[in-house]
């Protein structure tokens, strides 16, 4: 969706986060092929990762073992939030605070709490 839709009669929305919409949208991140593919190709090996510490944890394989995998698998669910906070603060952040909307701040400083925790 390229198109610019209105929050309100003089207030435009991120052309492509769409934020809530009077129409009912909901909001849609707008990152290229390339980081869409990187971060489904991350996800499907940390899919893989977790279907494997399964396996172990089936195996009655050494508690030690299974605990530096889960260590593994958490890093990398790190290195995918890591990449998308980037795309998000260079692209739907940033075209928010550029419209005058510094709510979004607020949004995102909640959001990095909880990614921090």
């Amino acid at each position: 969706m390229d198109e610019i839709h209105s929050r309100n009669d003089n207030h435009q929305s991120c052309p492509t986060c769409l934020h809530q919409l009077e129409l009912g949208h909901e909001r849609t991140s707008h990152h290229s092929e390339k980081t869409i593919r990187d971060l489904v190709n991350r996800m499907n090996r940390i899919e893989g990762q977790i279907r494997g510490i399964k396996g172990m944890i089936e195996k009655h394989v050494y508690c030690d073992d299974i605990l530096n995998q889960i260590a593994s698998a958490q890093s990398a669910l790190n290195g995918v939030s890591k990449l998308l906070l980037e795309k998000h603060m260079k692209s739907c952040v940033l075209e928010q605070i550029q419209e005058g909307d510094e709510k979004v701040i607020d949004e995102l400083l909640k959001t990095i709490s909880k990614i921090m925790k």
